[in-house]
């Protein structure tokens, strides 16, 4: 793949907040989580955990967690992420090896043809979502992947020109 056909591929990736009711294969959520085990960290200790939820009773359980339950619940997956406590030891760098992770995931299921949005507003209910899928006090919500087949268009996101962000070559 040329550098050009990366960043391109990279700039069409869009978040999806709307659905089909198709289902997604065991084989492409195995392959967008091996797109996440992938991911970088320090010390390769690979902070992350995921479960994923496929329930739509659970589904409709953790959605009113969010001001975007209405995703939660038309989403056929959900894989919500975690940090593993125990492994970590940089806060700082452990979670931003997470962040890594979200977005190799985001990009492989994009590679795939689905559709996702990372939903970072439901961390104010971080406890309650792990209580409700089941998982022990040493993982911590980071986020919660939706993912599906899209259902509709999506638009087009604007981004700050690059002036703005770079503050020094030096």
């Amino acid at each position: 793949m040329q550098d050009t056909q990366l960043l391109d591929f990279i700039k069409s990736r869009r978040s999806t907040r709307r659905f089909s009711s198709e289902p997604v294969s065991d084989d492409m959520i195995n392959t967008i989580l091996e797109a996440g085990r992938w991911a970088p960290s320090g010390n390769n200790n690979q902070p992350w955990r995921f479960c994923v939820v496929r329930d739509p009773e659970l589904r409709a359980k953790i959605a009113p967690f969010t001001k975007f339950g209405a995703v939660i619940k038309n989403a056929p997956v959900l894989i919500c992420t975690f940090i593993h406590l125990p492994s970590m030891y940089n806060d700082t760098k452990d979670h931003q090896a997470v962040g890594a992770c979200l977005e190799n995931m985001l990009l492989m299921i994009h590679g795939l043809g689905l559709g996702a949005v990372w939903l970072g507003e439901i961390l104010k209910s971080a406890k309650e979502v792990r209580e409700v899928v089941g998982m022990p006090e040493e993982l911590e919500l980071m986020a919660v992947v939706a993912l599906g087949h899209p259902d509709g268009g999506t638009s087009k996101p604007t981004r700050k020109e690059m002036d703005e962000l770079v503050v020094a070559r030096l």
